[in-house]
């Protein structure tokens, strides 16, 4: 495994800006207000031929541990436990202050080895609190501006001695391309999505089987997306199979966000979507099928994504078997464009019906994923047409002479035919669903595309 380098800080010093700075990409979300990170999140950072995960954390607060807050450190503390160096940074320009002292008792309690990073150090302005960070009994302090980028070698200074001799054998994280026919060996790219309050966090907890996202009663807790890299266990096969879960933020409806870190938090959700292979929606048992959930299906379908809707909290749901039919029928009607999409229920808080959940999120990877031979496109292509003849608009006949698969993920087909712009929408609807239904890419968002053969004859 790479080494591990936890930033540790209070509120507002420039954790995630180090962060994304390190990593070299805008991952967590900053903002000028205290508290926007709540959550550990971890990325791939390169320094200098350095390569090592680095670990963003919530601000460290002294409150009661109960409190939302005093959760959050709870999950800070956590990350100490396994990291090979923790990077404790203070704000340089404000000096040093009471709770900076109070982290720096806890990590000479620890013995993981700390660097001392004097962040907001550009100009002269950050001087005096650089000096007074001596105080705190970790040596020199690296003189830092994430924002700006000052200071890097300084800090490769610092780190290189504590991690430079475990660097890992490049060649074991070389990626593989991201090609249309992908390993289906990889890890489940698998988000987890819903309004506020679903559960998701709850979810993620319940398979891993630890605290390792925060949760509570209060609604949008969530902010960053968090990747989690995990295995399960398939139940059928007692196969480890790798996973990396995606906790997202909850997506209210746009007319209720007004607050800017909501409107960070939901633009990083739907960046998930985007990464993800398979979607999961996530409804409350306790509220049912609501018109946002519809629109964030809508998204994810748009966007070519498997999707799959579980119905959490089924532990406490009233009128379960009506309660189910009543979404299936919703569903069926909302989400016309793709029939079958997979319904399951599920309960964070027992752990039941999770692994189902994960079968079926394989499963639907592999439809996503699927490529039909040509040879045997074609023959379903042909018994379709004779089944169910194109319509003949104004006594001229439409011509559909073949089909091909384009790609896959989300699984593309082109027709060619003549006449193809006069082919009515019930037409290619009775082929889309045929196409699911028989060559099995049910419940899979597939696009059809029809293009006509050019005529060389024809002036232009």
């Amino acid at each position: 495994m790479k080494p591990q380098v936890v930033i540790i800080g209070r509120p507002n010093v420039g954790k995630s800006t180090l962060f994304n700075r390190l990593v070299g990409k805008r991952l967590a979300l900053v903002d000028d207000q205290p508290g926007v990170t709540r959550d550990r999140r971890l990325g791939d950072a390169s320094l200098l031929g350095l390569d090592f995960t680095i670990v963003d954390t919530a601000g460290w607060e002294d409150e009661d541990a109960a409190s939302l807050p005093g959760r959050m450190r709870q999950q800070t503390e956590a990350a100490l436990e396994g990291a090979t160096v923790a990077l404790f940074v203070i704000d340089a320009r404000a000096g040093l202050t009471p709770l900076d002292e109070e982290i720096g008792r806890h990590l000479r309690e620890q013995s993981v080895p700390v660097v001392l990073m004097a962040n907001k150090a550009e100009g002269r302005a950050g001087d005096a609190g650089l000096f007074e960070a001596f105080s705190l009994g970790f040596g020199e302090p690296v003189a830092f501006s994430a924002e700006h980028g000052e200071g890097l070698a300084d800090l490769f200074g610092a780190l290189n001695p504590l991690i430079g001799d475990m660097m890992p054998d490049p060649e074991a994280f070389a990626e593989a391309d991201d090609d249309e026919d992908a390993d289906l060996s990889a890890p489940l790219k698998l988000a987890i999505v819903g309004r506020p309050n679903a559960g998701k966090s709850t979810l993620i907890n319940a398979m891993l089987g630890e605290d390792r996202l925060l949760t509570g009663p209060e609604a949008g807790i969530t902010r960053d997306s968090i990747a989690v890299d995990w295995h399960w266990r398939d139940q059928k096969t007692r196969e480890l199979r790798p996973v990396r879960l995606i906790d997202t933020a909850g997506m209210r409806k746009k007319a209720l966000v007004t607050d800017k870190l909501e409107r960070l938090a939901v633009a990083d959700a739907r960046h998930a979507i985007d990464f993800a292979e398979v979607v999961v929606l996530l409804l409350d048992a306790t509220r049912g099928l609501e018109h946002q959930d519809l629109k964030i299906a809508n998204l994810v379908l748009e966007e070519g994504r498997a999707l799959i809707i579980a119905v959490n909290k089924w532990d406490v749901a009233q009128d379960a078997s009506g309660l189910f039919n009543g979404i299936r029928a919703a569903l069926d009607e909302g989400l016309a464009q793709v029939k079958g999409l997979p319904l399951l229920t599920v309960s964070a808080r027992t752990g039941k019906g999770i692994d189902a959940l994960l079968g079926a999120a394989f499963e639907i990877r592999a439809a996503w994923s699927k490529r039909v031979p040509t040879g045997i496109l074609n023959r379903w292509f042909e018994a379709a047409l004779e089944a169910n003849p194109p319509p003949a608009p104004g006594g001229k006949r439409i011509k559909l002479r073949y089909i091909t698969q384009a790609k896959t993920r989300p699984p593309g087909f082109v027709i060619f035919g003549t006449r193809l712009d006069d082919l009515p929408a019930s037409y290619q609807r009775y082929l889309m669903n045929g196409l699911r239904r028989e060559l099995g890419f049910s419940g899979v968002p597939v696009r059809l595309t029809l293009r006509s053969a050019r005529n060389p004859f024809k002036q232009d």
